[in-house]
């Protein structure tokens, strides 16, 4: 992709309409014509046959969120500046946006190049040495400097030849990660429905693939691809890179805003607090304290932001910081995608971009400034090391784990490179897969510390209650954050019982040495005193709130005791409020099968006559029944599972 920079009214959208042929200032007539992606935009063949879409951005300063925004997909920048005019301040704004998105390589198209006898002999080698000036330490320095005239056309073949030198040079964009594009338009064509434009960033979209917007609109539904248009031709799928147009049924323009991202569902997040790496001008007047407020320009999106640096009180002009950028309102946002931040005052010559940088993290938690680990995660985050990201993006995870697609997300790698780190990291055990179905993920430490939890509040509740069996699966999960994915609960439990750490039974989890102490003296006269009081009550036993008082005991020792007679199989449960000897209920239950066997039905009363007691025992043992199978009820009569129907 080739931008345009430069001072408003230095010919920019002439050079463009000269090179291309494409008045990129026709809104009226795309509208027109149909789906169609050319307004500020257009497409220019070079010289090897290659075809470069170009960006030509308006340069007056209230138009500067269009410039941040297109610059964000710029490989080479053409810096327009006016031959009888020079060096301008929004020439120094633009080119310090471009700087600051990251932009590589470009070249200085002096315009307006027919004026250039009427200014004197000496005037072009006094610009020259003005733009080399202004280009010095920038990535334009040495850049070629050359001059054109849109009307006369002298130069264009030249300045066609710098551009495809330099393209020869751009690498590809990365299609293979997460799909990210910033919408920059959004309108309904008849026939079509809604069609959203912008520049792909990462990955590819294709007809047919589902599709989010982020932020997400109030109330939206799931989006599916229909057609997808490069540089206004359909094609069945599109590249990181390519100016693009997706037909997106199901949802009105009205519902997309500018700022907005296109992406694929469960992939890149949608975030209110940005983890970066950010560079104050060298020509800012003065430092940038911690919580400086300022306008944040990403992508196509502009928000109020809280600068909070990291490492250091102020950032000094020139300086680059750890810092996180505290959100007015949520954006969407890739790792490594660069950034330009604007105050409210215009600084002498330049405007009012006083700084910028890249995106670590999305999504980031909030960090406290001057705490070492953050400072230690933070610059993992800034290295290369694909591994070392893969493990810190899993930590940020925290106990809810991350799928691949989300770590691509929030990584920009591809889902096979990540899959692959998490492999390494797996086998070093610094991740563990916990979700074989989602390949779903957490950090190896994030485990480690839940493990750890989990150990700790078996032997907390052994501590608590001595009688008891064990803690209840549903109660142990609930001493864990509550954000922790259950299938990651149910496999660190699986790992503790195969390391002989924990006993799992059932719904209840003990240690190994647990139930030799449930049986002392104390708990076992308890056990066997609650044991009795039942088997003398048969099927008429005393309800829940009935037995501390039978027992002399506390209705927590007799709960435990209970749970432990139920694992023993000596008790049986058969609601919330009832337990039966189990010995008792068996016998009702042969008596119960022999009589369905001989007369195939039984009623309510002929079962209450079989319990021999009241309704308050006889309904919660029929549905216990009903719940063990072992019955079926049909109307108002009961029959014998897979018999009587």
């Amino acid at each position: 992709m080739i931008g345009t920079a430069g001072h408003i009214d230095h010919g920019k959208t002439s050079l463009v309409r000269a090179l291309t042929g494409i008045d990129t200032d026709r809104l009226r007539e795309e509208k027109r014509r149909g789906i169609t992606i050319e307004l500020g935009f257009a497409h220019l063949p070079l010289a090897d046959g290659t075809v470069a879409g170009v960006v030509d951005v308006p340069g007056h300063e209230r138009f500067v969120r269009a410039m941040a925004a297109g610059a964000g997909g710029i490989d080479l920048v053409v810096l327009v500046i006016a031959a009888d005019e020079g060096v301008m301040p929004q020439t120094r704004e633009h080119l310090d946006i471009c700087r600051l998105l990251g932009v590589p390589r470009g070249v200085v198209a002096i315009t307006k190049a027919d004026l250039l006898p009427g200014l004197g002999p000496e005037w072009l080698p006094l610009l020259e040495g003005d733009v080399r000036e202004v280009t010095r330490g920038t990535f334009l320095e040495g850049a070629p400097i050359l001059p054109v005239s849109s009307s006369t056309r002298e130069g264009l073949d030249r300045l066609v030849e710098a551009l495809t030198a330099l393209a020869a040079e751009v690498p590809e964009r990365p299609a293979d990660g997460p799909f990210f594009l910033p919408v920059d338009r959004a309108f309904s064509l008849k026939g079509f429905g809604t069609v959203v434009t912008g520049t792909i960033l990462s990955g590819q979209v294709a007809e047919g693939d589902a599709a989010a917007l982020l932020p997400a609109p109030p109330g939206a539904d799931a989006l599916r691809v229909r057609t997808v248009q490069v540089h206004g031709k359909a094609t069945p799928r599109a590249l990181a890179g390519q100016r693009t147009a997706v037909n997106l049924p199901g949802i009105e323009p009205a519902a997309i805003a500018r700022g907005q991202a296109l992406v694929h569902p469960g992939g890149v997040p949608a975030s209110s607090i940005l983890d970066v790496e950010v560079t104050l001008l060298a020509a800012a007047p003065k430092a940038l304290r911690h919580r400086a407020k300022l306008l944040l320009h990403i992508g196509t999106a502009q928000v109020p932001a809280a600068v909070a640096l990291l490492d250091r009180a102020e950032l000094r002009p020139g300086d680059t910081a750890l810092a996180q950028l505290r959100l007015g309102a949520p954006v969407a946002a890739l790792a490594g995608q660069r950034f330009i931040l604007r105050g409210f005052t215009v600084l002498e010559g330049r405007g009012k971009t006083v700084g910028g940088g890249r995106v670590l993290a999305p999504a980031a938690p909030k960090r406290r400034r001057g705490r070492p680990e953050a400072l230690a995660q933070l610059a993992v985050l800034a290295g290369g090391d694909a591994d070392a990201r893969v493990g810190a993006v899993l930590a940020m995870g925290g106990p809810a784990g991350l799928d691949v697609a989300a770590v691509s997300g929030r990584t920009t790698l591809s889902p096979r490179a990540v899959q692959a780190a998490l492999d390494r990291l797996g086998a070093k055990g610094e991740a563990l897969l916990f979700d074989r179905e989602r390949r779903a993920y957490v950090a190896g430490p994030v485990a480690a510390d839940l493990a750890r939890r989990i150990a700790d509040a078996v032997r907390a509740f052994h501590r608590e209650h001595p009688l008891a069996a064990g803690v209840g699966r549903e109660e142990l999960r609930g001493r864990l954050p509550p954000v922790t994915d259950p299938r990651l609960f149910q496999r660190l439990l699986a790992q503790a019982a195969e390391r002989g750490a924990l006993v799992v039974e059932g719904e209840h989890v003990r240690e190994q040495a647990h139930r030799a102490a449930a049986a002392g003296a104390t708990g076992g006269a308890l056990k066997e005193k609650v044991a009795g009081v039942l088997a003398k009550g048969g099927l008429t036993p005393p309800w829940l709130a009935e037995l501390p008082s039978a027992v002399s005991a506390t209705p927590a020792d007799v709960q435990a005791v209970l749970k432990l007679l139920a694992t023993e199989g000596r008790v049986v449960r058969v609601s919330a409020e009832l337990h039966f000897d189990a010995a008792a209920v068996q016998g009702l239950r042969e008596r119960l099968v022999a009589f369905l066997r001989e007369r195939k039905a039984i009623t309510t009363q002929e079962f209450k006559d079989l319990v021999g007691a009241t309704r308050k025992h006889v309904i919660p043992l029929a549905e216990y029944f009903d719940r063990e199978k072992v019955t079926l009820r049909v109307g108002e009569k009961r029959v014998l599972r897979g018999e009587g129907r």
